[in-house]
């Protein structure tokens, strides 16, 4: 292999952005020889957040991140120098604004009354104890594609507990066991507080402004090519001594058909399938539309690559089912404080501090968060910007007699300022522009092993796969650390590197995150 290979990152998210980083760094390959191609005009995939006062402030999540777990992460970000702390580094900047920001969450939950629900107490029954008990030691080859509902009774999913545990983390009682049983040992230090949400750390701004964009702006400084609106559309590939070697891509870029060779010792990484893939928007007067893969091409490559290669995985595992795999999410902005300031009255949180405030009554199942003040880097400081999601967004609102898919973004703030029991006069300036997912939870299916493939698949020679549909033992998907995760596997298995990946904090074998677990299962 020659010393300087160049790479070829497909999507620009943060795996591939990870992964050029963890190249440079750690394998010495010259920034000049990586190129990231992504489809879209911006990197960052599901790491995206734009607008401005103006045509308001759009993000399609928010990603929960820990200083206890995302070990891969923050190994990343003590490297990468901060945009707004000169001479800190983002992992740097990051402790410091949460040490003087801290969570405590007072409002986890409300119901129809809009009364605070006492969340002191999970709400276990004895079954319920046992029967989490007994998953938490059931193996995963076990449970196979077993679904939540098959180890946990109907009971269960009625408790305080699920209803901050699913919407902190987006579970759906069809979801899978063996996800389910991953998150309950990878964050077992949350189970002891996640009525508080104490363990949850946050950003200075969303996770475009302060993950993405300072990344970005070093890989550009290394002379890593950033090519936007270059779409590959075709992964061409032979068989060499038993070996699935890609030799080119196509591409069509800026509207123009280009292939980019990949010679001897060169290497691809795809980012195989993608959660926001036919993402739609809306706005105050229309609702998002109703697209699905055939009006993108999120998964076709993966789709392509594994048809006839089990060892690349079962793109169809995911993407088969929309209707248990969507949400919406939606951003307001706002130009009139009374809204944060009756929510923080009510609530009593300062904005920044409290997490998620679900409606657990809500038929969508409607959570809101507020965040410190401002949430985007260009964000005025007379502007206010929150978020919010719901996981049934198929079913009838109970203050809007529509699905909430059928909304407006006016609509959705009626079926919040119903439940908040607020006057619409705190809306008068608001802006909410919806966002519709459909494959968002797609992570969360039921599977089974070999249906997400390795970083690196047996029997490639220079292709690995970065995304949430890898296969990475004890680590959970939907968090930013997968995605950094497999990009670093991936990087140093392809180029050799003579570094140990960070392993995956065992928080489940300490005795005293065991006894604090155990006591809150208690009260």
């Amino acid at each position: 292999m020659s010393t300087e290979p160049k790479a070829y990152l497909v999507g620009g998210g943060i795996g591939s952005l990870a992964a050029a980083a963890f190249m440079i760094r750690d394998a010495n390959i010259p920034g000049a020889n990586i190129s990231i191609l992504e489809a879209s005009p911006t990197l960052g995939g599901s790491l995206d957040a734009a607008g401005d006062p103006a045509i308001g402030y759009s993000m399609r999540g928010g990603r929960m991140v820990t200083t206890d777990n995302y070990e891969c992460t923050w190994d990343l970000y003590k490297s990468i120098p901060s945009l707004t702390r000169p001479g800190k580094s983002v992992f740097e900047e990051t402790i410091e604004f949460n040490q003087l920001h801290k969570s405590n969450s007072m409002a986890r939950l409300v119901d129809r009354r809009r009364a605070k629900v006492p969340v002191a107490s999970m709400g276990f029954s004895m079954h319920d104890r046992l029967e989490l008990l007994k998953l938490s030691q059931t193996t995963e080859a076990s449970l196979g594609a077993a679904r939540i509902t098959d180890c946990l009774s109907p009971a269960f999913f009625e408790t305080p507990f699920w209803y901050m545990w699913s919407t902190t983390f987006a579970f759906q009682p069809w979801h899978s066991a063996v996800e389910f049983r991953r998150y309950l040992l990878r964050f077992l230090l949350e189970f002891s507080r996640i009525e508080t949400l104490a363990g949850v750390k946050r950003t200075i701004y969303n996770q475009y402004d302060s993950l993405v964009a300072p990344l970005r702006r070093w890989l550009l400084n290394q002379g890593v090519q950033l090519i936007t609106d270059c779409k590959v559309t075709d992964i061409i590939h032979q068989t060499q001594a038993d070996q699935f070697v890609v030799t080119a891509l196509h591409c069509l870029r800026a509207g123009n058909l280009e292939q980019f060779a990949v010679g001897d010792g060169d290497l691809v990484f795809l980012q195989n399938g993608s959660m926001t893939d036919a993402s739609s928007l809306g706005s105050m007067t229309r609702a998002p539309g109703k697209l699905t893969k055939a009006d993108s091409s999120g998964w076709t490559l993966w789709e392509r690559l594994a048809e006839g290669r089990p060892q690349f995985g079962r793109p169809a595992v995911f993407n088969s089912s929309i209707a248990q795999a969507w949400w919406e999410s939606f951003t307001v902005t706002l130009k009139d404080p009374s809204f944060f300031s009756q929510m923080e009255q009510f609530s009593g949180n300062q904005a920044g501090t409290g997490g998620l405030v679900t409606f657990k009554d809500s038929n969508w199942l409607l959570s809101v968060v507020l965040a410190f003040q401002p949430h985007f880097a260009n964000q005025p400081s007379d502007v206010q910007v929150f978020w919010g999601y719901s996981l049934f967004p198929d079913r009838i609102g109970n203050f809007v007699p529509k699905s909430m898919t059928e909304c407006t973004g006016a609509e959705i703030l009626k079926e919040l300022c119903g439940h908040l029991r607020f006057d619409l006069s705190t809306m008068a300036t608001a802006n909410c522009i919806p966002c519709r997912m459909p494959y968002l939870t797609s992570m969360f299916m039921p599977r089974l092993p070999g249906d997400r493939p390795l970083p690196v698949p047996l029997g490639s020679k220079n292709l690995a796969f970065i995304s949430q549909f890898v296969e990475i033992p004890d680590d959970v998907v939907f968090t930013v650390e997968y995605s950094v995760r497999a990009a670093q596997m991936a990087v140093y298995q392809l180029l050799g590197v003579d570094r140990e990946v960070p392993a995956v904090t065992p928080h489940a074998q300490s005795h005293h995150a065991q006894f604090d677990a155990l006591l809150k299962a208690f009260k």
